[in-house]
């Protein structure tokens, strides 16, 4: 069974969805046949995932550059259910998130791991870096807490026949959960909740200055700074 099976080590196939999850600039995309070296070497998927994977690396390879990343924004940025800013699933824009994102960078602080100023720390591909750095066991009770918004993004994601849900997938599988995509409410226009000020210090729910404006992130260890991981 998936749910008792040992952990492997999965750091760098972590590091790999953080990647995948980020935007698709020239950067990111230059790193996509390491990426899917670094899956195929690391093992820590099933034969399944890492197919669906790699066709998701295929496709953002071959595509048109402004498409991919305009297609990006559109997924991402455009709807509740898609969002990767985690509390956006679990707080909303109540003013219990604001506590919530503080508890998580003094996590990431105590494991030596600094956010760039301005930069969210529920923001999935952050909380994936941050999860690479994890002892397996750790890692995977980590995602195993987030299973059930990790289900619901795949849901989501499914649900638009998007093939980022792979990586979802991934990450459910890494945490010995199954992939299963939940019941989605309908979803009330991100232009309509912005029609009243955020409530955590003028942060959008998008953890973004203006809408369509992408979301890098540069997690790096407080004594030196590192790029994408691979």
């Amino acid at each position: 069974m998936l749910g008792i099976s040992k952990p492997v080590p999965a750091a760098r196939s972590l590091r790999v969805a953080a990647a995948l999850l980020s935007y698709p600039d020239a950067g990111m995309r230059g790193y996509l046949p390491e990426m899917r070296e670094i899956l195929r070497d690391e093992g820590a998927l099933s034969d399944a995932r890492l197919a669906e994977l790699d066709a998701l690396i295929g496709s953002l390879a071959g595509a048109d550059p402004l498409e991919t990343e305009a297609n990006y924004v559109e997924l991402f940025d455009r709807g509740r259910g898609t969002s990767l800013h985690l509390f956006e699933h679990v707080h909303g824009d109540s003013r219990d998130r604001g506590p919530a994102m503080i508890d998580l960078a003094q996590t990431y602080e105590k494991a030596g791991l600094y956010l760039a100023p301005g930069e969210l720390p529920d923001y999935l591909p952050a909380v994936l870096e941050f999860v690479s750095t994890q002892p397996p066991p750790e890692a995977r009770a980590f995602l195993g807490e987030m299973a059930h918004i990790f289900n619901a993004i795949f849901g989501a994601l499914r649900q638009r026949e998007s093939p980022y849900a792979s990586v979802l997938g991934a990450l459910l599988e890494l945490a010995g959960e199954k992939a299963q995509a939940v019941k989605l409410a309908a979803e009330q226009p991100l232009d309509e909740s912005w029609a009243e000020p955020p409530v955590f210090d003028g942060c959008s729910s998008k953890g973004q200055a203006k809408p369509g404006q992408p979301q890098p992130i540069h997690i790096v260890r407080k004594s030196a700074q590192s790029g994408v991981a691979t």
